[in-house]
């Protein structure tokens, strides 16, 4: 079974964490954008997901659609709309992967993140700002999608 989301908008990658001295301690938050991103993605999910929680091990593809820039020339345009330049400019694709899985734990998807034992996650240009999520139950390291070949 595949569970497949959709969350509109231009994706946010998760940023730094920001650290604030309150006396004797130092306290850590999530910066606004992160946070509200997240958040997003908890009112996207909790819209359409209404299914039991998931406890087996997971796999989980995500594809990140990020806005083509508008000071682009009509040729590079076309190429970017079509996937064939690819951005390679920050944010890293990591980053988006952190705040995309941190926002689906707060939604309740999953009991754990640490469920999720196989991550591939694309970023591409799209005139449609989104990020698509298939989240697959496993059952055994040979279910996986991508396998390494041995050296």
């Amino acid at each position: 079974m595949a569970i497949k989301l959709i969350i509109p908008g231009e994706p946010v990658a998760q940023g730094r964490p920001r650290f604030v001295s309150r006396g004797k301690f130092v306290t850590t938050y999530d910066p606004p954008k992160s946070k509200l991103y997240k958040k997003h993605i908890v009112d996207v999910v909790t819209q359409t997901w209404s299914n039991k929680i998931l406890d087996k091990p997971l796999s989980v593809m995500i594809k990140v659609y990020r806005s083509i820039q508008k000071s682009t020339s009509k040729k590079l345009y076309a190429l970017k709309a079509v996937g064939d330049v690819l951005p390679i400019k920050k944010p890293d694709v990591d980053n988006y992967t952190k705040g995309i899985l941190d926002g689906l734990s707060q939604a309740n998807i999953w009991t754990d993140d640490n469920l999720v034992c196989e991550v591939i996650t694309q970023k591409q240009y799209s005139d449609n700002p989104r990020v698509e999520i298939v989240i697959k139950e496993i059952n055994s390291i040979n279910e996986f999608e991508y396998q390494m070949e041995e050296p």
